[in-house]
């Protein structure tokens, strides 16, 4: 509304009285603030719900890790599903893994005046996103805890999840059990390895620090760190796998070999179902994760301005592969909404 008041050279209230038909508005501010929404590129109609929202673009930013993953590009979804239920366009941006790339992104988009930005942190530190917050630009972090700032984050129970896989596994009489993560340090890795410790502390079981592997980005490096541990002297029994992409290499690996192998693997797969040999995966509801951030962050767009909010996404242990049988129930909850 301000730029076009700036433009129309009238105040703000004025444009607020002409959007709103009073009839008592000069037909000359009539005529000059709808000649500036035109140059400007507003429309009339979306001039008068912006103004009812107290909002300047109708749009949101989502700054996610790789939309090359399938469960970044499905949580995108479910979160453009809620933003056009608020007549709202969403931006995507991916940073690639990269903290330079994330905050370049985050602070282009809110120079872009996006309403408010839902982010997949990569970086170690989000004080810079203090400034934006403080100038209006409500965020909510997903999947990891934002560093340095307190906001409205939305999380998957890592810790529980990865306790009740490794869980199934140890029941299953495996007690040599390989982990394959990516970045140690990053928040979601870090928690499921601590999930997987305490299970293994609660069965009375030492962790073998040779079998835990990390590093691995890509599929193809998953199914490298297997064939490593397979081929060494005392290989292990089960593999506790970090993420969707660390799952199917080590299937791929595994299927390759014809090796009777378990596997837990953590994230639900769309195509789990085309997998050669049974795998259990810790399951969640990508919707409701995407949901419910995209939710909060609509609350904050509508004037919310309540302490932040940190709330936990439930896990479940489910069979897939071609093999498997129907879908097994869970075996941990959850922490629930925190």
């Amino acid at each position: 509304m301000r730029d076009v008041a700036q433009a129309a050279g009238v105040s703000v209230m004025t444009v607020s009285r002409v959007i709103n038909n009073e009839p008592t508005v000069h037909p000359d501010y009539i005529d000059r603030v709808l000649k500036a929404a035109v140059q400007l590129g507003f429309r009339r109609n979306n001039l008068a719900r912006d103004l009812r929202a107290g909002r300047e673009t109708a749009t949101i930013g989502l700054v996610t890790e790789d939309l090359r993953n399938p469960f970044y590009s499905q949580l995108a979804r479910e979160i453009e599903q809620v933003a056009r239920s608020h007549d709202t366009l969403l931006i995507t941006g991916s940073s690639e893994e990269d903290p330079a790339r994330e905050q370049e992104l985050i602070v282009e988009l809110c120079h872009r005046r996006v309403d408010g930005l839902i982010v997949v942190p990569t970086a170690s530190n989000h004080v810079f996103c203090r400034t934006e917050i403080d100038l209006g630009t409500p965020m909510v972090f997903l999947d990891r805890k934002p560093e340095g700032i307190e906001a409205d984050t939305v999380l998957i129970d890592n810790v529980g999840g990865a306790a009740a896989g490794t869980e199934r596994l140890i029941a299953r009489g495996h007690r040599r059990i390989a982990v394959i993560g990516y970045e140690q340090d990053l928040y979601t890795i870090a928690e499921r390895t601590r999930g997987f410790r305490a299970a293994m502390e609660a069965a009375g079981l030492e962790v073998d620090e040779s079998l835990l592997r990390f590093g691995a980005f890509t599929t193809e490096q998953a199914a490298a760190e297997a064939a490593a541990l397979l081929d060494g002297p005392n290989p292990p029994t089960g593999f506790f796998c970090c993420n969707n992409r660390m799952t199917v290499g080590v299937v791929e690996e595994l299927d390759r070999r014809r090796a009777e192998v378990d596997i837990v693997g953590f994230d639900d797969i769309d195509f789990g179902k085309f997998l050669p040999m049974p795998v259990t995966l810790i399951g969640y509801s990508v919707e409701q994760f995407g949901r419910r951030a995209a939710e909060m962050l609509f609350r904050r767009i509508r004037g919310y301005r309540g302490r932040p909010q940190t709330s936990i996404i439930r896990t479940n242990l489910i069979t897939r592969g071609r093999r498997a049988s129907s879908p097994a129930p869970a075996v941990r909850a959850g922490a629930g909404e925190g």
